[in-house]
Parts: C-alpha cells; structure tokens; sequence
C-alpha cells in the first residue's frame, strides 16, 4: 500500500461511494487541486456502501423540502447516467410500497404526497389487483409502485469512482486511518498513527462511524453523536426467488428513519429479505450518550421487536409473510449485515436527514444514512459548494 503523502490541499477522509464522489467533484472543479483519498480499510467501499440492499431509491419517503428529498431525486438520475456510462450493472425494476391493511392507508397516502411534492417520475397508486399484476405472490389493500426505483452494486459504483481518480492523478490511499485531526495555522493536519501525518489547506472527512469523533477532535460540537445500528438480510432461497420479481416494501413508520423489513432483488439475481436494525454500540462512550438512553425508553417497544427478528427466523419471515403470504422460515438462508452510521441527537432523536457541519479548514458529514449512496453525486455537489472556499 503507498503512503500517504505529507501535504496536499485538500484531503477527503472516507473511501465510501460519498467520499469517492466528493474528491471527483472538486477535482473536475478545479482539476489543478492536489487531492487524496484516505481510507481506513484495505480496500474502498468496505462500510455502509458495500453492505446494503443496493437499491436506488427514488425520493418517496423523505419529508419535501429536506435535503433528502432533493438530493435523492436529483442523485438517482446521476446514478443512472453513471452507471450507463461506466457499464455497471444496473436495473430499473421498479419497486412496490405496501399497505398490509387498512389501518396503513392513512400512511401510504402521506407517501405519496411526499413523493408527488418531491416529483418523483412515474408513482402510481395500486389497487389490490394491480399490485398482483406486478408482483403476483404479493397480497395489500393498496400499494405505490414506483418504476424508477432501481437496484445496483454501489461498491462497483465506488470502484469505478476511485479507478477514475487514479487514472486522473488522485491517489486514493488504503490502509490509512485518520485516527485524529489538529488544528494549525492555515492548515488542518490528519494524525495516522506512529507519527505519520498529512498536512492540507482544507479536509473533507466522510468518515461513516468515525464522523462524530473527528468532528469533535476537529473543534465541533458533541451532538449529534454517531450510534450505529447492525442491520443483517437474509437470503430467499434459489428455488423461492420467483416469489419476487423487483422490490416490495411495507408502509414504514414515518417517525423512523428506517424502512422496514423489505423484499430485494439484487442485481447478480439474489433476493434478500431485512433488514434488522439492532444497536451495536462501540463502546462505552455510545451508551454513556444521553440520547441513547432517551432514544431506548421512547422506542424500546421497537426494539424488542428488531431482537426478535435477529434471534428468530420464524419472526423475521413473518414480518414478509405479511405482505408476500408464501414466505416461510425454511426459505430463508444466511445472508450479510452491514453498519449503518445513524447520528443520534442528545435529546434521544433520530436524525433523519444529512448532516454537513462545519469546522475551521475542514467539513464534516455528520449524517449520511440512506439514500446517502443514490443520492452521491448531489450530495458531493453540495459538499463542493461549501468545501470552494477554504481552498481559495
């Protein structure tokens, strides 16, 4: 693995598809910056971008006016050019958002204004004849289809985007943790370990689960804090993935920033069902966090439903079987799990929109959970306007 170099001007923390997509911007910018990559792991794309359910979302869920909403929208059609362009595998196999019954109609109707004000191409409302049309093993009363809705690798995605800096002058460097962050006169240094730092003008960190304790090491504020949540999917089946043809989705809570269990093909075919969302505290500093404990009092309910799913198969089928009657606990075989950085307020919030702060020479995104992946290239446009001008 190469060393990381001593200076530069600007470096990025985090080789995940948003920092890979944060250096392409700046750097198509202004293609004379000398910029680097820094990432912790052996190889890019080793966190949330690696292990999800690699779906291209189209904007339904998220509150109109957020910068989900926004970024999503404009980031799917950019993931897809991207995708045409550098020939990864994609689909754009559409997606169904569920009401099982209908105590949930309520909640799909505000679906769908969400998606309607955030301009999302093509929703349709379903009856339970046109849900089956679709999706025949599927059962609601009603249902959104959304046919932008698409599935793709983003690790490929990431892949791509570090060959095409590379190729371009930008080295990204693996194997190369920022385990801390000093403020100096008119430069911000990036601490590896063992003596070894990289000096620049200005950083951008996208550093997932480390984003909190960075930010803070870098002069920002201790809230939010990063508390990760595992999510794990299990696999349908070769023999049951006819059960689904693209992607069904229940009506989630609107008061969670998570999705439900949901059904997912896959672009290499394999369908997944997940995910569970359990907290993996880091250590004590997570539990020590007041919002923690405020988050597990408001929701423990919830919580006590998510250890039930990843203790139990039968549960966890269960859960689909609500909406795709045929699933059972004999379909289902090991899957993957991921962790998803989910910033948590002090007063025990969920956040539930991306976070970009700033400090003196250096910014960080503080929330980048789903759609962070869809929407990377709106985002790193964002990021890059604010980033401009701690590099003039």
């Amino acid at each position: 693995m190469a060393a990381p170099p001593g200076e530069c001007d600007l470096a990025v923390v985090g080789g995940g598809i948003v920092g890979l997509a944060v250096a392409r911007e700046l750097r198509r910018r202004r293609p004379g910056l000398d910029v680097v990559v820094l990432e912790r792991a052996d190889r890019v794309a080793t966190g949330q971008t690696g292990a999800n359910s690699g779906v291209i979302h189209a904007g339904i869920y998220y509150a109109p006016g957020s910068l989900k909403a926004r970024l999503c929208v404009e980031g799917a059609r950019e993931m897809y050019e991207f995708c045409e362009r550098e020939g990864i595998r994609h689909e754009r196999c559409g997606k169904v958002i569920v009401a099982r019954h209908p105590g949930e109609l309520g909640r799909l109707d505000e679906l769908e204004r969400r998606g309607r004000a955030n301009e999302v191409p093509g929703l349709r409302r379903l009856s339970p004849g046109e849900l089956r049309e679709l999706e025949p093993h599927c059962r609601g009363v009603a249902a959104l289809h959304s046919p932008g809705t698409g599935i793709v690798d983003f690790a490929e995605v990431a892949r791509a985007l570090a060959r095409g800096l590379e190729e371009g002058g930008t080295p990204v460097i693996t194997g190369c943790a920022a385990e801390g962050v000093e403020r100096r006169s008119g430069e911000i240094a990036l601490v590896h370990g063992a003596g070894a730092e990289t000096r620049a003008r200005f950083a951008v960190l996208c550093a997932g689960a480390a984003a909190d304790r960075l930010a803070v090491a870098a002069g920002a504020p201790a809230d939010p804090r990063i508390v990760p949540f595992r999510g794990a999917y299990h696999y349908l089946r070769r023999e049951r993935e006819h059960l689904v043809r693209s992607l069904i989705y229940p009506v989630p809570d609107p008061a969670l920033p998570f999705l439900g269990v949901h059904l997912s093909r896959h672009v290499d075919g394999r369908v997944s069902l997940g995910p569970t969302a359990l907290l993996a505290p880091r250590a004590a500093r997570d539990l020590a966090w007041p919002g923690t404990w405020r988050m597990a009092r408001r929701w423990w309910r919830t919580g006590l439903t998510e250890i039930r799913h990843a203790v139990s198969r039968r549960a966890l089928a269960a859960a689909a079987a609500e909406y795709v009657p045929e699933v059972g606990p004999s379909d289902l075989e090991r899957g993957f799990a991921g962790v998803r950085a989910q910033a948590l307020g002090r007063d025990g919030t969920l956040i539930d929109d991306f976070v970009v702060s700033e400090t003196e020479r250096a910014l960080h995104v503080r929330n980048a959970p789903s759609p962070a992946a869809t929407s990377a290239f709106a985002l790193a446009r964002l990021i890059a306007d604010r980033a401009e001008p701690g590099l003039d």
